[in-house]
């Protein structure tokens, strides 16, 4: 799966002339903790919370609330924007996306074309509903997870297993252990696996659970 698949291109922006009182009633209005900074459809910038805090008086100033509006007013975003971004192309692999979300632990992910247009963002939410979709989380059927060896040939058995009971497998995922073993987790299409377990451990493979959902 691809970020432009999952990808938001309803996106609220800034240009570099917006004052920080703007993107401080901006903040209130969407709820969100950061705006891309555009100028055109080109991306220049990002403006955060954090960077605002840095920029706003502090408690202990003698300047009135009239002076502090006036102050936040006449600052531009240019003046204080983040210029060193970093961004996601649509054609970066969703799992990619999420490894620069973890390293630069951000939240959310400006995505660019080749020429540095904005054409949408992809948030730590936008992730993980992928994950949950890949995973199957939300699917009815089964969820099995058995211990196996890190051998060729490992998941063909498994799959043959299964398909001889006739029920399909939606996802599969795995998990290295230790030892040259990992878990692997199958869901499957239905709730009538009992036959399928016995199988598998007839087989000799070690069933670490079973969750069904109807």
């Amino acid at each position: 799966m691809y970020v432009r698949s999952r990808m938001q291109t309803d996106i609220v922006t800034v240009s570099l002339d917006t004052s920080v009182t703007s993107v401080f009633d901006l903040m209130m209005e969407h709820g969100y903790s950061q705006f891309p900074v555009v100028e055109g459809n080109e991306l220049k910038g990002l403006i955060t919370e954090r960077v605002l805090k840095d920029v706003s008086p502090s408690k202990a100033t003698s300047l009135s609330m009239f002076e502090l509006n006036y102050l936040l007013s006449k600052t531009k975003v240019k003046d204080i924007m983040l210029t060193d971004i970093i961004t996601a192309t649509p054609d970066m692999l969703i799992e990619d996306a999420a490894v620069l979300l973890r390293t630069n632990d951000v939240g959310s992910l400006p995505i660019v074309s080749e020429d540095n247009k904005l054409v949408g963002i992809i948030t730590r939410t936008d992730i993980i509903d992928a994950f949950i979709e890949f995973l199957g989380t939300n699917d009815h059927g089964t969820r099995i997870s058995l211990e196996v060896k890190d051998e060729v040939g490992t998941f063909a058995k498994i799959a043959n297993i299964i398909k001889d009971h006739g029920i399909n497998i939606h996802h599969v995922s795995n998990f290295d252990i230790d030892d040259g073993k990992s878990e692997m987790i199958i869901r499957l299409n239905s709730t009538e696996v009992e036959d399928v377990i016995n199988a598998l451990k007839n087989e000799g493979y070690n069933i670490l659970s079973v969750v069904k959902k109807d």
